[in-house]
């Protein structure tokens, strides 16, 4: 089986992010292994719906979440909309799959608090990893960057003369956001003490480990999850958490639906709009406290 010309298409056609192109490649070669041995085909193209539906099953039974199920049977509905396109198939055997119900994650921000006490009141030191894991926090939280949009950040990403940070999101859509003066003065800092490596290999790369190598997804965990550890008991201390507080705080504080939408990357109110739930409990505490029919 060769994928190639449907990966070329969800790089080339549909802008899809190497790491996206790359679960979907696992997901479809997962699926033809459990095809090749309970049905001894070697064809993905020809199964039936029922044939997918023993491996949903299959899937259930091993205790895999229904949204991780959910996200693989999209990779495999994806690939057969392309064969469709190209004619290869005449008819999508998951033309009529309903996805497997779901229940909502509520994601639980960082109150302004918490953010107030691992920037404000830690103790970073000055050397480069201590630096470098400040400036990490704090774009995390001035930008709502993605996590994997700030491991991708180059050199040329930011602009001291404009202060902003060009960020390369999902489909290689580009965006331009503004940076705040404290974080500029971070970023100053970090650019000495990242001159003053022994060894750059990724020099076209913002952030780097200490042997001069870029970041990785579970260092920038790490660090994410090691700082906030001391300031916050939520369960999940994460980048993705901290880009939820920074939309929640900026609603919170009056910011405009459509600004945040921008700031964020969305390509459509709805993605944002998630973000509003938590902002119900300021409204509430605003609407009591100012309502004149309210029993104070």
């Amino acid at each position: 089986m060769s994928l190639k010309p449907f990966t070329d298409y969800l790089l080339l056609e549909k802008n899809y992010s190497k790491l996206t192109v790359k679960a979907y490649q696992n997901d479809l070669t997962v699926f033809s292994e459990f095809i090749k041995n309970e049905y001894e085909t070697n064809s993905i193209n020809k199964v039936d719906y029922t044939q997918i539906r023993s491996w949903i099953v299959v899937l259930v039974e091993s205790g895999i979440s229904n949204r991780s199920i959910n996200r693989k049977v999209s990779a495999l509905n994806t690939y057969y909309k392309f064969l469709l396109k190209i004619g290869d198939i005449k008819l999508n055997p998951l033309l009529k799959h309903k996805a497997l119900k779901t229940s909502k994650k509520i994601q639980v921000p960082f109150s302004e608090a918490e953010v107030k006490t691992v920037l404000d009141d830690l103790n970073f030191g000055d050397d480069f990893e201590s630096i470098r894991n400040k400036l990490i926090i704090e774009l995390f939280y001035s930008t709502g960057i993605r996590r994997i949009e700030l491991i991708e950040l180059k050199l040329t990403s930011i602009s001291l003369d404009n202060k902003t940070l060009k960020v390369l999101g999902k489909r290689n859509k580009e965006r331009i956001v503004p940076l705040l003066e404290t974080v500029l003065q971070t970023v100053r800092k970090y650019f000495k003490t990242r001159n003053e490596l022994e060894c750059i290999l990724d020099a076209d790369y913002l952030f780097l480990t200490k042997k001069g190598v870029k970041i990785y997804e579970t260092l920038v965990y790490r660090i994410i999850n090691d700082y906030f550890s001391l300031a916050s008991s939520k369960v999940k201390k994460s980048p993705h958490i901290l880009r939820h507080s920074f939309a929640t705080h900026l609603l919170n504080q009056g910011a405009d639906l459509n600004a945040v939408k921008e700031l964020l990357g969305h390509s459509s109110l709805a993605a944002t709009q998630v973000y509003t739930h938590n902002s119900i409990a300021e409204l509430k505490k605003v609407h009591v406290n100012a309502h004149p029919r309210s029993k104070k």
